[in-house]
């Protein structure tokens, strides 16, 4: 029986998917930057399968993750988020992912798009690491705390450098796929 190697984080239904579809690709797409943006801060302090698993709902509750739209959520639309049990209901990180979206928009003003922006962190171009097992990942680096703090003087939350890594690695920036993983040797 031939089977194929992976990260070893990948194990779940969805987690393998999400490993084998998305996770490393390169992402310029603004709204699903925007969804990964937002996802990455939900994932603080949770695991990545548990966001996973509710990634559907959120983009339905978070209109497919339309920043114009989430970044004029009413009152109203910020309780009915609140009380929906689809969601991880943490208050401070829905009403920052208003504020996220603000800033967001903001960044796509100021340097015509945020794949601009979070690109020009890697200089345009991906990190390709050669990790032989998972304990040489690392957790951060110093673009993911210069990128954290970079967004926080511009007013997002909940991107300390642990979530911008993650964001790093979910957008493609960064490949951290183990040199054994198939995928790995996909995205260099």
């Amino acid at each position: 029986m031939n089977t194929i190697s992976r990260c070893q984080w990948a194990k779940k239904p969805l987690d393998i998917i999400y490993h084998d579809e998305e996770w490393g690709v390169p992402l310029h797409d603004e709204h699903k930057l925007f969804e990964f943006l937002i996802l990455e801060g939900v994932q603080a302090g949770l695991s990545w399968s548990i966001v996973l698993q509710r990634r559907d709902d959120y983009r339905e509750l978070y209109d497919h993750f339309d920043p114009i739209v989430v970044a004029n959520y009413s009152s109203e639309k910020i309780t009915a988020l609140l009380n929906d049990k689809r969601l991880i209901r943490n208050k401070l990180k829905i009403n920052a992912s208003v504020k996220n979206a603000n800033a967001f928009l903001q960044v796509q003003k100021d340097f015509g798009s945020f794949s601009t922006y979070l690109w020009s962190f890697v200089d345009n171009k991906p990190i390709i690491n050669y990790w032989e097992n998972p304990e040489q990942v690392p957790n951060e680096t110093s673009i993911s705390i210069r990128l954290s703090r970079d967004l926080k003087k511009r007013g997002v939350s909940f991107v300390g450098p642990t979530i911008c890594y993650a964001l790093m690695q979910a957008t493609g920036l960064v490949n951290d796929h183990l040199t054994s993983c198939f995928r790995h040797s996909v995205l260099k």
